[in-house]
């Protein structure tokens, strides 16, 4: 298993992380083995969202004993009431819900305080500007949580918290069908049966979220990596082509910020099928041929960081330098971090001697050598 920096927390997360949601139609021997097979291959984060009593429960006996070894996501906002899940911002009730999930989990504290479902924008700036956000960040100061994160499905607000300076970390939907589309308040629209035509690759409002977040160092944990699951039928998806766990997981790991994806198992078979993933070939990782080749695709001339390019003669990573170079373009000024990272690698634009066989490879149609050119005038001139 890999291990990836989750932001500026300082938490180190496999990238292969549980999203606890299924194991609520299991039984708490059923609910052990998922989670035993988890941490026997390395997993060592978990996203516990849910709020009925009978998961938690389970969850917490099965983290017995080895609480110091999980980092687990735990939510503000996310109750239980007359038997049903219900979201709310009442803080008598949030306060309740949050005890009742410490004390199922048998821990006194959550490593990463997320405050829960935050989908529109002006609900967003009352959570940011009231009660609530002094309530979470009590808990920090308190110890009951360590960090203070986020989860939203909408990239706009997920921009808006990354700029916030007291969000450190996201949980946010990202696979390469929601990336298609723009920013929305209503989540069913990323279900839709199918998407409109003439959408244009990765829309700026989820690159700008990328991007936003690697410059604030806001780590990124993934949901909804599946779709799902509709990805993986052509005929639910809106390409018309079936994708792998692999190939989803893949593309979901290049995009910036992003540290762990959180995928949801009913049984350990489910988690030996996600953690194949870290000995996968770049054959089976190889989510860029299948969507370019596609029915329906919206990603020519954009580059996904997918590697399809190398191998490069003169040896450059072409897809670090690509994404550093989007990571930069977008500001007035290159970071010196940006710069730092660039100037490290072993070799970088300036090196590139247009030879045009990257481009030949690229599924997508990308001008590398051009953007070769600008990248080194940018990381020179700037």
């Amino acid at each position: 298993m890999k291990y990836r920096e989750l932001g500026k927390t300082g938490l180190m997360v496999s990238e292969i992380g549980l999203g606890a949601e299924w194991l609520e139609r299991h039984n708490a021997q059923e609910v052990k083995a998922v989670i035993d097979c988890c941490m026997s291959r390395g997993i060592n984060i978990l996203d516990c969202w849910m709020s009925a009593p009978g998961v938690r429960t389970n969850i917490g006996n099965a983290l017995k004993g080895n609480r110091e070894k999980w980092i687990i996501q735990g939510h503000f906002g996310s109750t239980w009431q007359d038997g049903q899940y219900v979201q709310t911002r009442d803080l008598a009730k949030v306060k309740e819900a949050f005890s009742d999930l410490l004390t199922r989990l048998q821990t006194d504290y959550i490593d990463l305080g997320m405050i829960h479902f935050v989908d529109e924008e002006a609900e967003f700036h009352r959570i940011m500007e009231g009660e609530f956000l002094a309530y979470v960040k009590e808990q920090k100061a308190k110890g009951v949580i360590r960090h203070i994160g986020m989860s939203t499905h909408n990239p706009k607000v997920g921009t808006l918290a990354a700029q916030s300076g007291e969000i450190e970390m996201l949980l946010f939907s990202v696979n390469p069908a929601f990336d298609l589309l723009p920013a929305s308040e209503d989540l069913d629209v990323c279900f839709a049966d199918t998407y409109e035509e003439n959408l244009g690759g990765i829309h700026p409002e989820r690159a700008e979220l990328y991007q936003t977040c690697a410059r604030q160092g806001v780590g990124i944990t993934v949901m909804k990596g599946y779709a799902g699951g509709r990805l993986f039928s052509a005929q639910a998806s809106p390409f018309g082509v079936a994708l792998t766990p692999i190939q989803c997981l893949h593309y979901a790991l290049t995009r910036p910020a992003v540290a762990s994806v959180l995928a949801g198992y009913d049984t350990p078979e489910h988690v030996e099928a996600a953690v194949a993933y870290e000995t996968a070939s770049d054959e089976e990782k190889d989510y860029a041929s299948v969507l370019a080749s596609a029915p329906h695709h919206a990603y020519s001339g954009q580059c996904t960081y997918c590697g399809h390019c190398a191998p490069c003669p003169s040896g450059i990573d072409i897809a670090m330098v690509n994404k550093l170079y989007d990571l930069a373009a977008m500001q007035q000024t290159v970071p010196s971090t940006l710069r730092a990272h660039y100037d490290s690698l072993s070799a970088n634009a300036a090196d590139c001697i247009a030879c045009g066989g990257c481009e030949t490879r690229c599924p997508f149609g990308v001008p590398v050598v051009e953007r070769m050119e600008k990248a080194k005038k940018l990381f020179e001139h700037s």
